[in-house]
C-alpha cells in the first residue's frame, strides 16, 4: 500500500509516518519500480502500536525502548516495568497539577457576584489584580481561617464613587 493508504488506515498523518520512518520508529518501507513507498502489514500493525502508546500519552523515546522489547521478545521485561512506572509518575503529577488548576479556577468561579457589567465582574477584577502583581483569589495560600484565606472567599465588589 501506498503512504496515503497506510496513513488512512492507520488514522496517522502522512507528514506523522514519514517523521517516524526518520527517527528509526518505523522501518523504511521497500520502493516500487516506480519509486514510491511500498507498505506492507507488518508497517501498518508498527504504526498501530506507536499509535495506541501515544495515545498513552507515552514518549516517543519510551515507544522506541518498547518496540526494542518487541523485536527481542526474550530479553527480560524488568524495563518495560519500569518504563510504566515512570510513565504513570508523570500522569499522576499532572494530575495533582490538573487538580491544582481546579481548585483556583474554582476559587476565581467563586469571585463572580450578581454584577452583569464587566466593571463591576470580580472574576476580572482579580485577573486584573493579577496582571498588576497584587495577590488574586487563585492564588492565596492559606489555611482555612486565616486571614489569607477568608480573603480568599469574601466576594469582590467594586464600588462607584467610593
Amino acid at each position: 500500500m501506498r503512504i496515503g493508504e497506510l496513513g488512512a488506515a492507520a488514522g496517522v498523518d502522512i507528514e506523522t509516518i514519514r517523521y517516524y520512518e526518520k527517527t528509526g520508529l518505523l522501518p523504511d518501507p521497500a520502493r516500487s519500480t516506480n519509486g514510491y513507498r511500498a507498505y506492507g502489514p507488518a508497517h501498518l500493525e508498527r504504526l498501530a502500536f506507536i499509535r495506541h502508546c501515544r495515545a498513552l500519552d507515552i514518549p516517543l523515546a519510551d515507544v522506541k525502548r518498547l518496540l526494542e522489547f518487541v523485536a527481542c521478545p526474550e530479553n527480560d521485561c524488568g524495563d518495560i516495568d519500569r518504563l510504566i512506572d515512570a510513565q504513570l509518575a508523570r500522569v499522576r503529577a499532572r494530575l495533582k497539577s490538573m487538580q491544582a488548576l481546579e481548585r483556583q479556577l474554582a476559587s476565581l468561579r467563586g469571585r463572580c457576584g450578581v454584577a452583569h457589567v464587566a466593571g463591576d465582574c470580580g472574576i476580572l477584577h482579580e485577573l486584573v489584580a493579577a496582571a498588576r502583581g497584587e495577590a488574586c483569589a487563585c492564588h492565596i495560600e492559606g489555611l482555612p481561617g486565616s486571614k489569607k484565606a477568608e480573603m480568599s472567599t469574601r466576594p469582590s465588589v467594586r464600588r462607584s464613587g467610593a
